[in-house]
């Protein structure tokens, strides 16, 4: 029997998600993603929660602040985006060759982030079908945990752009594929506003 109401509840790998997009080039980052998750639903089916997992980006202020604006216009879009952070780690490199070193940057703790709140929140009754966006397959074992403990929850991955993970695919009860059209109507308006501050598209993104 199809639940009439059926409640659904979006986990968003940040970063594999914008890796996807980079895949068009910029000018689809400036994406509003309620809107986009909003556009997967059947009319059935509601949003009950977005959850967003993302890291602040380190040592680069143009890009710190081009993220900053997105994250502002997001909340001030968003009727229930949480945004939840991670963090980067700075790594060393070198080259053994030619002994040159330099400073990298590793994300931690999103991927954890996502797992773990996409199962506590199954356990704890929160929606019945979860959109996982991601195409990593480190997802697996949080899908089979609820699996195990939450009879009849689903979980569907939702793929960005150009990124497909055969053995994600299959650990879920079903694939959606984000195409560019859907990424393209589901952009932000190039000026968001919050109260007397205004949030616009960064001219890198264009």
């Amino acid at each position: 029997m199809v639940n009439p109401s059926e409640r659904i509840a979006a986990y968003i790998d940040g970063f594999n998600l914008y890796f996807g997009i980079r895949q068009h080039g910029r000018r689809y980052l400036w994406l509003d993603l309620e809107a986009l998750m909003s556009s997967l639903l059947r009319p059935n089916q509601h949003l009950v929660a977005v959850r967003y997992f993302t890291a602040r980006v380190r040592d680069d202020p143009p890009a710190e602040s081009r993220q900053q604006a997105y994250l502002n216009a997001l909340a001030a879009r968003s009727s229930m985006l949480d945004i939840r952070e991670g963090r980067f780690q700075r790594k060393a490199n070198s080259c053994r060759s030619c002994q040159a070193t330099w400073v990298d940057y590793e994300e931690k703790e999103t991927d954890v982030s996502l797992a773990v709140s996409m199962v506590e929140d199954g356990v704890n009754g929160l929606y019945d079908t979860a959109f996982l966006v991601s195409a990593d397959s480190d997802m697996i074992p949080a899908v089979r945990a609820l699996r195990r403990l939450v009879s009849g929850i689903r979980v569907l991955a939702v793929l960005p752009p150009r990124r497909r993970s055969f053995a994600l695919a299959t650990a879920c009860d079903a694939t959606i594929p984000i195409g560019v059209t859907r990424l393209r109507q589901s952009q932000l308006p190039r000026t968001v506003a919050a109260g007397s501050r205004l949030f616009v598209r960064p001219e890198h993104w264009k």
